[in-house]
């Protein structure tokens, strides 16, 4: 039988940026928080010793453990889900941090044609621009209304980074300058600009100088070392929640970290939560843990799987197009260009996680696209994240695969080989959701969580064209050979693309369509908000984590207000003309 304890304000069912944001913003203004995280505790002193690329990068040792907990998978619903029995496609972390520990550091806004791209499509392309099939729709916020809280997360993590002349507008500059530049980065934006494109230096969570936060936190400045994603950084120079709004949620006295509590069901009454059940991982046993709101900050797969299996939101169905939990999920796509060099050789081994250069040209609607069958783009950059001998072996396309050629090839162009990649965006399918598995269970005896997913026609059609365009950049570069990325039939859960995925609680401003309103606050259960990139109705040319802290960061204020008013749906203020 499971133990009841006292109850507490708020509750947060994860521990990484989101639940470190929630819990740092509202024990800051007073309010009693628990965070409960079913993974381990780490900080910066666990860290001194990470330069394992096999334990990190190979063994994957700060990921969730697919033993205990993993999800299926099938290409469409003709065919049998199977679990996933090793990582490979993206990497869920788990932990203290959770991926915000293990991540490059690449720091973005979303554009503000993400945030309204349905009624932008439609109202420069016509309705027609997409069939309806894709499942397009607008966000509920304008990038106006959510600039602010960009910069809240900026600030608080310290981003170094330069303007973007195709970027979202800034009201700030960043809070630091960029990182240094190298002669990759280098070739790369003359090359661009050459092109007539406009690059610049990428926005980092790897900070170029010392740096102290808003809240007193220090973030040091980055060594290039190499050893960012899939490690935790042992300078405390990558920005994290261990390193930043968690230590301040801690310094409050008014937030309680638990470690090893699997939450397994958001208990409810009467259209309300009431609390959450979690299972002590050490001792085997079972917690009530009663709250006045209950905050989902798990990651993407997580929010979504645990509000399915708590038969909270009506699930999504995709024959009937109707239900909410599960709909709009995403991933994205990665065209490029490698290029392989015959003389000259380039320090790849040297780096950072967000070191890099990019172009923003061919990203969301900044190029037209009226006689192109696809929408949206993606940001295309150069990056130099560390290039390390276990997981990197770059040769030309037609290298036999084992022997003395293999070897001499591997040999030759281990540091004369470069890539350009975009992260392509991804439209919202009816094909592509999430929902439970009618056969394969946990550790706990629940039901996994089933990924039903496939590229599609707008996928494919933009994969080739920023593909051609990685292209070019590559030869303007001056490459000996140039390869342009292919695209497989199908998606496979392996090999490694990338862990950006989004959608299955999407937000908006209809009940009907969305789960959550524009404060991450669930329309059918209002003490409950489902925070992180599940919200995202789609997905962009970025990595998430960016628009992720700024909705992070709105949430905790619809928070505060769902407490101070009595508990009621958070609406947006009213915009007021200035005579």
């Amino acid at each position: 039988m499971a133990t009841t304890l006292d109850k507490v304000q708020v509750v947060t069912v994860g521990v990484g940026w989101t639940g470190g944001i929630i819990a740092a913003e509202l024990a800051k203004q007073g309010i009693q928080v628990v965070g409960l995280e079913r993974g381990q505790n780490r900080s910066t002193e666990d860290f001194q010793m990470i330069h394992d690329e096999y334990r990190y990068a190979i063994r994957l040792d700060l990921m969730q453990d697919a033993s205990r907990e993993t999800l299926t998978f099938r290409n469409n619903r003709d065919e049998r889900a199977l679990p996933i029995r090793q990582w490979g496609s993206f990497l869920p972390g788990e932990g203290v941090g959770g991926a915000g520990v293990h991540w490059n550091g690449q720091t973005w806004r979303f554009l503000p044609y993400d945030l309204q791209i349905k009624s932008m499509t439609d109202e420069k392309y016509g309705e027609n621009k997409l069939g309806s099939e894709y499942t397009l729709q607008d966000w509920g916020i304008t990038y106006e209304e959510l600039e602010p809280y960009f910069y809240r997360y900026e600030e608080t993590t310290g981003i170094s980074g330069e303007d973007n002349p195709m970027g979202a507008p800034r009201s700030n500059d960043y809070p630091t300058p960029p990182m240094k530049s190298t002669p990759i980065l280098d070739r790369f934006k003359e090359a661009a600009s050459n092109l007539g494109l406009h690059p610049f230096q990428m926005p980092s969570a790897n900070l170029s100088e010392n740096y102290e936060n808003p809240d007193g936190q220090q973030i040091n400045a980055c060594q290039y070392c190499g050893f960012c994603e899939r490690f935790g950084c042992e300078y405390g120079a990558k920005s994290s929640p261990n390193v930043t709004v968690i230590p301040t949620a801690q310094q409050t006295g008014n937030f309680e970290l638990r470690t090893d509590a699997d939450v397994v069901e958001v208990i409810k009454e009467g259209g309300r939560a009431t609390g959450v059940r979690y299972i002590d991982l050490k001792s085997g046993e079972e917690f009530i843990q009663p709250a006045d709101v209950v905050v989902m900050t798990s990651y993407v797969l997580n929010n979504t799987r645990l509000l399915l299996q708590s038969g909270l939101g009506e699930p999504y169905d995709p024959e009937t197009g109707t239900g909410v939990i599960g709909k709009n999920y995403c991933y994205q796509i990665l065209p490029g260009a490698n290029g392989y060099f015959e003389e000259e050789k380039f320090n790849t081994f040297m780096g950072a996680g967000a070191l890099g250069a990019t172009v923003d040209d061919y990203n969301g609607d900044n190029f037209d696209h009226s006689d192109l069958d696809f929408i949206h783009g993606g940001s295309m950059s150069i990056t130099q994240t560390g290039r390390r001998p276990i997981a990197n072996n770059p040769v030309p396309k037609d290298t036999p695969s084992w022997g003395a050629e293999f070897k001499a090839k591997s040999l030759h162009y281990f540091n004369r080989a470069l890539s350009i990649s975009a992260q392509g965006a991804s439209m919202p399918h009816r094909d592509n959701y999430l929902d439970l598995d009618p056969t394969y269970t946990d550790v706990h005896g629940n039901p996994l969580l089933r990924l039903n997913y496939d590229f599609t026609e707008q996928d494919r059609k933009l994969h080739e064209y920023l593909s051609d365009r990685a292209a070019e950049i590559m030869k303007e570069m001056g490459a000996n050979i140039v390869e342009k990325a292919s695209m497989p039939e199908h998606y496979d859960i392996v090999p490694y693309q990338t862990t950006h995925n989004t959608g299955g609680v999407i937000m908006g401003a209809d009940p009907e369509t969305s789960a959550v309103n524009n404060y991450l606050q669930m329309w059918d259960h209002d003490n409950v908000f489902v925070v992180g990139a599940s919200a995202f109705a789609h997905n962009g040319g970025y990595n998430p984590t960016g628009t992720v802290g700024a909705l992070a960061y709105r949430a905790a204020e619809g928070i505060k207000e769902f407490l101070d008013t009595g508990g009621q749906l958070v609406k947006a203020p009213q915009k007021t003309e200035t005579v």
